[in-house]
């Protein structure tokens, strides 16, 4: 089998996560600059190709309304862009949220470090798409 790579793509940094080899668990692995855009592309192919990765979620931020807003297409452009992986997109609405309440109840401070956030989120996204796929 191989991982499924999550991918919580913001303005500046984008939160990555890896299943474990049996698709049932979601851990988060690290966060990378978005900037400049070519190197963020390389650093998750490398990540992908170290991890066996054959599938990348990404999370697509659906407005509220249903509606695919400028940040939601900016995330598929962003995707569009990688690869050599099959590209599934997850509806990451309230991710954040959630990533920084389960931060919260650990009591890990992240006011300093969005980028524990961005992991967490990309953490969510995973799980929501891989309790779907069972």
């Amino acid at each position: 089998m191989h991982k499924i790579m999550a991918l919580d793509v913001g303005t500046k940094r984008i939160g990555i996560a890896l299943s474990d080899y049996l698709q049932v668990i979601a851990t988060p692995h690290s966060f990378i600059a978005r900037e400049p855009e070519n190197k963020a592309i390389e650093e998750i192919i490398k990540i992908a190709k170290e991890n066996r990765v054959e599938k990348i979620v990404v999370g697509k931020p659906i407005n509220m309304d249903d509606s695919v807003g400028f940040q939601a297409q900016n995330c598929i452009d962003f995707a569009q862009k990688i690869l050599g992986f099959d590209i599934i997109f997850e509806d990451e609405r309230l991710t954040s949220e959630e990533a920084e309440s389960r931060l919260r109840s650990r009591k890990v401070d992240f006011r300093k470090n969005k980028g524990l956030v961005d992991m967490e989120s990309a953490c969510v996204i995973l799980e929501q798409y891989l309790s779907r796929k069972q």
